[in-house]
């Protein structure tokens, strides 16, 4: 017989409070802390983690016991969410589980997601290194991109980036086949920072079109799986993102599902076999364009997928026939040539085709997009400029340029830059634009936000975008606290198989 029932637990320092099984009672904690449930069972005794919701720092939890009578006890603890019973057999509740009940806020009542793209390429041009992120504030990384080779094969895009470069704190008198690179610094950001998560993104603008016609086939969909699980496993990483620039037919929209299926297979088979049941995250860049997420079936894909990463930028660039906003939130009535997209209209048509609000996450751009030789927004336009690294593309921290002044459009959420004198517009986010997608994203109930890319942030605190949104959130207790994965045993290097001691 199961006993299933929510249970009243006073958060105490030092100890726990032993309570029996009874209804309509809820558990009381501080958000930043794991939990570890004791059963006082005179047998094995199972505890499953089935609902949790926040409601004025109350989490309530359904706990399910395989004994009728059995007592259940909360104590503090670093290391997650564990079960314990009299008869000395430990089992482990899965991390993501665990973070159920740590943080508070967002959409899906587990704390706001904060998560940032990081690319292999930054180390170089950008000199943005994995020690350059503001871990404390950011719930996941979104390590980009891994390629995928005709045959599904996911794989290194930079083996050198990734897993060769020594960083000073390497050292060159080590034994054995260990990883180095981002990969090593990666993982220990994650054993400093334990609500950190660190997701292999794969595919991106550039190796998309591989996509296709590896997802066609079932030979191809298991390929790109098994490898893409095995680069987490040997890598240290917490799970997948997986970024298709787009699906472009029914068919491909079809096999996107499948693929994500067996990528889902996948991780909860090695998971089960390695991680004691870890749930690792599928996360997926999805777009804000409604020609692009029209052709995906978003209702079969969500059951796989953890959260929806909304690309609302690029809504505007070289592209198009005149200047215009690039990210913002509402359509213009004033000037509506300056807004060609709304990040409202794909907010509303995801939810509507089944996407729960706390799985949407709102993508923000820490670049700026320019127009030159035009009088604004909405304006005709000749060329886009120089840029940071890329024509055109102005990286968040070098601006505004010199010069210029900032402006803001109220009704559309949307913030700019104009040179009289250059007759340069820039769109790109500020302080006051990040300020008000947390407004606008609380209002709608969304599960946090994603940047593209943390190379291109301020790192002064009151300018940087990604610890803007944290403070709005209401700090770092309102993050998403999951605890992330440490143990990875069957890992080809060493020191990642080691913990990296």
């Amino acid at each position: 017989m199961l006993t299933t029932a929510t249970i009243l637990v006073p958060f105490l320092l030092g100890g726990f409070q032993v309570v029996k099984a009874a209804p309509k009672q809820v558990i009381q904690l501080s958000p930043q802390e794991g939990l570890e449930i004791v059963c006082n069972a005179g047998r094995s005794t199972t505890v499953t983690v089935t609902r949790t919701v926040e409601v004025a720092r109350t989490v309530s939890v359904m706990v399910t016991t395989g004994a009728p009578q059995a007592s259940v006890g909360v104590v503090r603890s670093s290391s997650g969410l564990r079960v314990v019973s009299s008869s000395s057999r430990t089992g482990t509740v899965p991390s993501s589980t665990a973070g159920s009940v740590v943080g508070g806020g967002g959409g899906n009542g587990t704390g706001f997601r904060n998560a940032v793209y990081f690319t292999n390429w930054g180390t170089y041009g950008n000199n943005f290194q994995p020690q350059d992120l503001p871990a404390d504030r950011i719930t996941h990384v979104l390590y980009s991109f891994a390629d995928i080779a005709s045959n599904g094969e996911v794989f290194s895009s930079d083996t050198y980036s990734d897993l060769e470069k020594r960083y000073p704190t390497d050292s060159w008198n080590d034994q054995g086949n260990n990883a180095y690179g981002c990969v090593k610094q990666m993982y220990l950001l994650k054993k400093k920072h334990r609500q950190l998560k660190v997701l292999l993104s794969i595919g991106g603008w550039t190796y998309s079109p591989k996509f296709a016609p590896v997802a066609a086939t079932a030979a191809g969909r298991k390929r790109f799986c098994s490898s893409a699980v095995k680069l987490v496993q040997d890598w240290g990483f917490d799970g997948l993102d997986i970024d298709w620039e787009y699906p472009a037919s029914a068919t491909e929209a079809a096999d996107f599902v499948s693929l994500l299926k067996e990528c889902r297979e996948a991780l909860d088979e090695y998971s089960a076999k390695h991680a004691k049941g870890y749930h690792m995250p599928i996360t997926i860049a999805c777009p804000a364009g409604p020609t692009h997420y029209g052709q995906m079936d978003i209702p079969r894909m969500d059951k796989y997928i953890d959260a929806w990463h909304l690309m609302a930028y690029d809504y505007a660039g070289s592209w198009d026939s005149v200047s215009g906003h690039q990210s913002n939130v509402f359509l213009s009535t004033t000037n509506p040539n300056s807004t060609k997209f709304s990040t409202e209209k794909a907010v509303n048509d995801y939810v509507a085709k089944g996407v729960a609000p706390g799985k949407i996450v709102l993508g923000l751009p820490l670049y700026g997009r320019g127009f030159e030789a035009t009088s604004g927004p909405g304006r005709p336009y000749n060329g886009i400029g120089e840029g940071s690294a890329q024509a055109g593309i102005w990286n968040y921290k070098d601006l505004p340029r010199p010069g210029a002044k900032e402006f803001w459009d109220e009704q559309a959420v949307a913030a700019w830059s104009f040179d009289e004198r250059k007759q340069e517009f820039i769109s790109y986010d500020t302080v006051r634009s990040a300020v008000e997608k947390v407004k606008y994203l609380k209002g709608k109930g969304l599960g946090g936000t994603v940047f593209w890319e943390a190379a291109g942030d301020k790192v002064r605190e009151e300018e940087s975008l990604v610890r803007t949104v944290v403070k709005e959130f209401g700090g770092t207790n309102k993050l998403a606290g999951a605890l992330n994965l440490l143990s990875y045993p069957v890992s080809e290097y060493d020191n990642i198989r080691a913990g990296m001691p």
